[in-house]
């Protein structure tokens, strides 16, 4: 029986060994471990890639999402309105600059943040909506920014899994005030460890984060602010910058092998597929069905069978005990929770060959009884 991985980071490798042994080579030869022209070069790469004036590298993806809260001024007494199927690390920041998150559920098609709840959840304390672009689809930021424009909030995405994707041509960071992205590593981007980044069109919003990210550095020795350190490394910045030129590349063949599965899966009982808004460039980072019956057992019988499958959230941020202070309980985001206890990740990544895509059908619809 074969073993097919949810990601294959060495098959990745495997393919542009090369220009990575030389990108981490050049560092260690230059000795430009920390800032130096791998980050500058990467940021000026990548903030083209994203079609924004500016990117400042940091040190993870949820780094990111702190300092664009620090560097918004958002703290103490402050809400910020964000999704509850997510990761842990969308709403972390919030609770570490001192804001108080507000959940609200999800659209069922998109599973991405619905619009049409945050605007009831606004209050006098809110200062900004915190969409995130679930799996590698950009949420629906025509409403989102219609309801952040009368209300004057700030909106910060979250793009950890969307780097490239677009709606309307539009890609994440030209909608917000700011995007916040992960390189970890098993991202359509990744890095061989941590890494982040912000992307904006907002000069001074850059250069306050540049700052930050540095200790609040004005020069060698001087600070005129407290600051962090979160900085993105030269090695991390030089596997990035070797990457980044695949990267749209690879986006497509993800999309090729989603709409592999798309079709593949129409006619099985029991599986719903993922579902592409309109006009939208979905990038699956994640490609995310629903079953109906026994996830947990399906998933079991997937994973026996040597189809790496997983789950991309099983417990809904209102859910988690480290959140428990926010009051909520079972049943408060039914969408969410609904979701949460039908989804699984089917394996997704460039590397995947027309054999291992069949497999994991054939055996996906042999576990659902639909031959």
């Amino acid at each position: 029986m074969s073993q097919i991985p949810l990601v294959d980071l060495k098959a990745q490798y495997q393919a542009i060994k090369p220009d990575i042994d030389a990108a981490v080579a050049r560092v260690i030869a230059n000795t430009a471990f920390i800032g130096g022209k791998e980050v500058s070069n990467f940021e000026a790469a990548f903030a083209e890639f994203q079609r924004t004036k500016r990117c400042v590298g940091v040190a993870s993806g949820t780094g990111a999402l702190f300092l664009a809260l620090k560097g918004l001024g958002i703290g103490p007494g402050d809400e910020v309105i964000s999704t509850t199927h997510t990761f842990i690390a969308t709403v972390e920041p919030i609770e570490t600059v001192g804001a108080t998150p507000v959940l609200v559920d999800i659209d069922p098609v998109s599973y991405n943040i619905d619009p049409n709840e945050v605007e009831a959840k606004i209050t006098p304390r809110t200062k900004a909506i915190m969409p995130v672009h679930l799996y590698g689809q950009i949420a629906n930021m025509d409403a989102i920014m219609d309801v952040a424009r009368r209300h004057n909030l700030r909106v910060i995405e979250d793009a950890a899994q969307a780097h490239g994707a677009e709606l309307h041509g539009q890609r994440a960071g030209a909608w917000g005030d700011i995007a916040c992205f992960s390189f970890y590593p098993g991202k359509n981007l990744g890095a061989y460890g941590d890494g982040g980044a912000v992307c904006t069109n907002d000069d001074v919003l850059a250069d306050k984060i540049a700052k930050l990210r540095d200790h609040g550095r004005t020069s060698k020795y001087s600070h005129d602010e407290i600051g962090y350190g979160e900085r993105l490394d030269g090695i991390q910045a030089a596997i990035l910058g070797a990457k980044l030129p695949h990267l749209d590349g690879w986006n497509d063949a993800r999309r090729q092998h989603a709409r592999f599965y798309d079709e593949a899966l129409a006619d099985a009982p029991g599986i719903h597929t993922p579902v592409a808004a309109a006009d939208s460039r979905h990038i699956y980072h994640i490609y995310c069905i629903r079953v109906d019956g026994d996830r947990d057992g399906i998933l079991k019988q997937l994973q026996a069978r040597g189809v790496g499958a997983g789950i991309h959230y099983p417990i809904p941020m209102h859910l988690q005990p480290a959140l428990s202070h926010l009051g909520h309980s079972q049943g408060d985001f039914p969408q969410a929770e609904s979701a949460a206890d039908s989804i699984i990740s089917l394996p997704m990544y460039p590397e995947l060959t027309g054999a291992q895509l069949e497999e994991i059908v054939v055996t996906l619809r042999e576990v659902m009884g639909a031959g």
